[in-house]
């Protein structure tokens, strides 16, 4: 960040050592992430790094996993767990060229396994590479000016921006702005360079990190931007949500919201999903400032003991929503306007072709969960490399796993339908509206924090509710549903009008009620179940939805009204 506009530092790194919890403590002796990174990748005796370089690895985008399908069977052996990595590409916005996409098709080929993953960040993650190819990976993103800077970690991570395939200038600047914050927003330490392209250390003229200090936030802290009436990158879920306000199709400023984060921890009840409030607006020019005033906050005040504790939600309510305005305009040197009227009407992806304002075509993609991969009867992963082989505009990754092939050129588009017919890409009406409204995250078999499956039986799960849905007519009806493998909430389930997320092997907790918008959290209908009690309760609350819903009622708003679960009507305290 700009040193000139650097908010007042109230908690320094030169705070006491004994005031910090363990992970801050390994942070503030990392020498700004350093740790023994570089010793830990050349120890060719292990395929791990040690659990510290791991914890510091994530500022870099990578995670430390193992396969956990044989897991059991390599302990009874005596062998180490079968490990290996998962890195995470900066992609602010989700935009990147065909270049871009080539080369990420490359790398996935050759160090992971065959297939990348489109995340509900915008971005791409690549699993299963292994420590010896890491360097190689993250030196190949750098060939196409791709990096993993932040893409985890106690920082800001990827910077989320609303992706409307119908594109207008509007877009394109709010999407210019979105990149920028990225960039202001990424930590500076020179770790990156040294670890990974193996540069050598260069002196610095003043902090090394001139705003995160040595122990930079005290958990992730994520940046979202808007731009009504699509809500697709669920504002509410961000810790600092902009939403564009435009008068005639030129942006004015943003609405801002703060607090929003959805994940909580079982056994944990004062951990709990929150919906940002909105505190405000500012002009279009008072973006930056904001952004370094707010997560100077948290920075300042966030809890540095308790990590369960130590999300901006939380360090909202605990110190008041009145407060945390009250100072962030204290380090702005002005007050915020209030805030303007908006509506939001959707938050999906409209999938087929569209014509943005200048003329130029869009076509929407589905891709189930994300997933890019050939099968043998879906040669996906090939039929995009075809694709980006001959596209001269952009791919642009939706905050709902899907892909926009974007910017063709009509005299183009006969070419990139041809492909897509070849690979069988052009199924747009197959599906049902659940599905195409569904998402999944990781889980098993590589994510450490799964109790249950979720990218690997949503898909299956969804089919068994097709049939119920096709029972009472209601397969081309949108309905959101998202499943999650532990209740950390990565794939949005808390927002969804059905989520489910993982407790232990095939039980989850259901819960109905979220706004169709992303606007109100759900509610828990069932506790630690299996699927035929998931698939009991749903035919008895669509089979009744389809029976009495009013006209345009959403199945979310149907739930609460019809007595399943009750409204949660402030968006903050999640209580089961």
């Amino acid at each position: 960040m700009d040193a000139k506009t650097q908010p007042d530092r109230s908690r320094d790194v030169s705070q006491p050592l004994d005031k910090l919890g363990p992970d801050e403590t390994l942070k503030a002796n990392s020498d700004y992430l350093r740790g023994t990174i570089k010793q830990s990748l050349a120890d060719e005796i292990t395929s791990a790094v040690t659990a510290n370089d791991a914890k510091l690895m994530k500022f870099f985008g990578i995670y430390q996993q193992d396969d956990r399908d044989i897991r059991d069977e390599r302990r009874r052996q005596k062998l180490e767990a079968a490990f290996s990595f998962m890195a995470r590409v900066r992609l602010p916005g989700g935009v990147c060229t065909p270049g871009q996409w080539l080369k990420l098709d490359d790398l996935a080929r050759n160090y992971a396994g065959d297939t990348l993953r489109l995340t509900t960040r915008q971005t791409f993650q690549f699993h299963r590479v292994m420590k010896h190819d890491l360097r190689t990976l993250m030196q190949g993103l750098r060939d196409v000016l791709l990096d993993t800077r932040a893409a985890c970690g106690d920082d800001t991570r990827g910077v989320m921006s609303t992706v409307n395939p119908d594109l207008s200038k509007l877009h394109a600047e709010v999407y210019a702005l979105a990149k920028r914050a990225s960039d202001h927003a990424v930590h500076r330490t020179g770790a990156y360079k040294e670890i990974w392209y193996e540069a050598e250390r260069e002196e610095t003229d003043g902090p090394e990190e001139p705003f995160y200090g040595r122990t930079y936030m005290p958990r992730k802290f994520k940046i979202g931007f808007a731009i009504p009436p699509s809500n697709d990158i669920d504002v509410y879920g961000q810790d600092l949500g902009f939403i564009a306000i435009a008068h005639r199709g030129k942006l004015k400023g943003f609405n801002v919201a703060i607090g929003g984060g959805l994940g909580r921890t079982d056994q944990s009840p004062k951990t709990y999903p929150r919906l940002a409030s909105l505190i405000g607006y500012i002009d279009a020019d008072k973006l930056f400032p904001t952004i370094d005033a707010v997560m100077s906050v948290q920075r300042d005040y966030g809890d540095r003991l308790d990590r369960l504790h130590a999300r901006f939600k939380y360090t909202i309510d605990e110190k008041g929503l009145d407060w945390i305005k009250a100072e962030t305009e204290r380090r702005l040197g002005f007050a915020l306007k209030p805030e303007q009227p908006f509506t939001f009407t959707s938050n999906g992806d409209p999938l087929g072709w569209v014509k943005g304002e200048d003329g130029r075509e869009h076509c929407v993609l589905y891709i189930q969960n994300g997933r890019v991969i050939n099968t043998p009867d879906y040669p996906l992963m090939d039929g995009l490399r075809a694709i980006a082989q001959v596209h001269k505009g952009m791919f642009r990754v939706t905050p709902n796993q899907n892909l926009i092939i974007a910017d063709i050129d009509s005299k183009d588009r006969p070419e990139i339908e041809a492909l897509m017919k070849e690979y069988g890409l052009d199924q747009f009406e197959t599906r049902s509206g659940l599905r195409l409204n569904s998402m999944a995250c990781v889980a098993l078999p590589t994510c450490g924090l799964a109790m249950a499956e979720s990218e690997r039986y949503l898909p299956d799960l969804v089919t068994r509710i097709e049939a119920i849905l096709n029972t009472y007519g209601l397969k081309d009806d949108p309905i959101t549903i998202r499943m999650t493998g532990c209740p950390n909430g990565c794939a949005r389930p808390y927002i969804a009008e059905i989520g489910l997320t993982g407790r232990a092997p095939g039980k989850y907790n259901l819960y109905l009620g979220g706004g169709f918008h992303g606007e109100r959290l759900n509610k828990m209908y069932l506790e630690n179940v299996g699927e035929p009690a998931i698939l009991e309760a749903l035919d008895k609350t669509l089979g009744h939805y389809a029976r009495d819903r009013k006209p345009g009622e959403h199945f979310g708003d149907f739930a609460i009204r019809a007595g399943y679960v009750p409204e949660v009507k402030e968006g903050r305290f999640f209580n089961d």
